[in-house]
């Protein structure tokens, strides 16, 4: 699936508190292992540290909506705790993985 898959739903999740990671992730297609997560975990480890700060996912829904929200700090929080395997408040590629199979 392209990552454009994300536009349609810009508009669902366009309210402050609307964004949750699982349902968003279902409707595009990322819900299990594919391609497409790859893309999304490359575009958003904007330092290429091989994990995704808070500061980086923050803005994750602009990457597919230049007008996109960006992430409030709850949604943030939760998105990162998500797929946080070891409590350092990042997500590696297996957090990643994680994130995604949940």
């Amino acid at each position: 699936r392209s990552l454009t898959n994300f536009l349609p739903i810009i508009p669902l999740i366009s309210a402050a508190h609307s964004f949750d990671y699982k349902p968003s992730f279902v409707r595009v297609g990322l819900s299990s292992k594919s391609k497409g997560q790859r893309k999304v975990f490359g575009i958003r480890d904007q330092d290429r540290s091989g994990f995704i700060e808070e500061d980086e996912l923050s803005t994750f829904l602009q990457n597919f909506s230049a007008g996109a929200r960006a992430l409030t700090d709850a949604e943030t929080k939760a998105f990162v705790a998500a797929g946080d395997s070891n409590g350092d408040s990042k997500i590696g590629v297996d957090g990643k993985t994680a994130l995604i199979k949940r």
